[in-house]
């Protein structure tokens, strides 16, 4: 641990928080976890060795791993996710035979990205022929299993509101509900890989907690059905329906069947043959800190992750008496210096920030060629 002296000294110039010891400190204290948790051990031994090769700094190595089936796109809010899923999408659209670009961030902007209106279904986008996107309704899947709670009359009209209340009530139910139903609807599907824009780093692992999500749905709905068995027989009827026409038994079917789906596919997200996760960055402390926080939790659940995209770099051209360009630049270099030394054996790739905005089919392609080919500053650049 950090002793007193150099704690105090951290604190005492914030601007100046060597990051690398931070991150190192963190490891250190994973690492003495070795017996309880292996694959966070493996994947800090992997981050600290050092080789002399570097690694390619595009993210081709994606391009060219056809058994790839799975790939999340995940950072912290603000760093560029949705516009690096979509240039990698685009560039997948070349070398696969289908590619689905799907959102599971409430905010959903692919449909601004793209300037193309997505759903729940998978629409081609336009100027495409084998990439497809949609949009998920995180609560749309757990709404249409539940029934709608103003429908139904009589004694049983609440019956609905309760129950929905009652899934709703189960934390992560709703993303589990709706991740369920897309899984379920790609498996019937031929789309030979599948990119994840997703939510910010804070949910985004929820999916590998799904299989557990649902597990306690079913346990409170077969408590709820075994306490008040006759009450509930009362009042749905003879034939078990819920006010607007949903059967109670019906519904725990689904559950189940959602429940076996999610367990089938969180098997092949530990699989590193079929699954990756591309995470995506700024070069600010904040930033850094949460894509390792996110990474030694990746590790943890054993899913595989070798590429970085650091967005919003700045290349002033040398003698600019832009004052607050060269300063940001100064700082950004810093950190850079860091994620290269930090992630030594993984694919940096390192993005500019542009003058206008990428948006539309044309910009996010020509933004999409500085994924597989590194960008090179113009001369005279910091």
């Amino acid at each position: 641990l950090l002793d007193v002296e150099s704690w105090q000294r951290r604190r005492a110039n914030q601007e100046d928080i060597d990051i690398i010891s931070r991150l190192s400190l963190r490891r250190h204290i994973i690492s003495t976890s070795t017996n309880s948790s292996p694959q966070i051990a493996n994947m800090s031994t992997a981050v600290v060795n050092t080789d002399d090769d570097q690694l390619e700094p595009t993210l081709q190595s994606i391009l060219d791993q056809k058994t790839l089936r799975w790939i999340f796109v995940g950072g912290k809010g603000g760093v560029g996710k949705t516009t690096t899923s979509c240039s990698l999408a685009i560039q997948l659209a070349k070398v696969r035979r289908s590619v689905l670009l799907i959102s599971t961030d409430p905010a959903h902007n692919l449909s601004d990205a793209f300037s193309q209106k997505f759903g729940k279904e998978a629409r081609l986008i336009d100027g495409f022929t084998n990439l497809s996107a949609m949009e998920i309704d995180p609560n749309g899947s757990i709404q249409e299993l539940m029934g709608q709670a103003e429908e139904g009359e009589g004694p049983a009209a609440g019956m609905g509101g309760m129950m929905q209340d009652l899934a709703f009530a189960i934390p992560g139910i709703d993303e589990a509900m709706s991740f369920a139903e897309v899984l379920k609807q790609v498996k019937s599907l031929s789309y030979e890989t599948i990119i994840f824009d997703t939510a910010p780093t804070g949910h985004t692992l929820r999916f590998l907690q799904f299989p557990t999500v649902l597990e306690k749905a079913l346990a409170k709905i077969s408590q709820l059905s075994s306490q008040f068995g006759p009450m509930l027989n009362g009042l749905l009827g003879a034939n078990g329906s819920l006010p607007n026409g949903a059967n109670l038994s019906e519904m725990m079917e689904k559950l189940e069947g959602l429940r076996e789906t999610i367990g089938e596919v969180n098997t092949q997200f530990k699989d590193e043959n079929l699954t990756t996760f591309v995470c995506v960055c700024i070069p600010e402390f904040l930033s850094l800190y949460e894509t390792e926080r996110m990474i030694q939790e990746l590790a943890s659940y054993n899913i595989d992750t070798h590429c970085i995209v650091v967005n919003q770099l700045l290349f002033p051209v040398a003698g600019s008496n832009c004052e607050q360009c060269n300063s940001r630049r100064k700082m950004q270099k810093k950190y850079l210096e860091q994620i290269e030394e930090l992630y030594d054996e993984f694919n940096v790739v390192k993005m500019p920030l542009l003058v206008e905005e990428v948006r539309g089919k044309e910009r996010l392609e020509k933004f999409s060629e500085m994924l597989i080919t590194p960008y090179v500053p113009p001369a005279g650049g910091l």
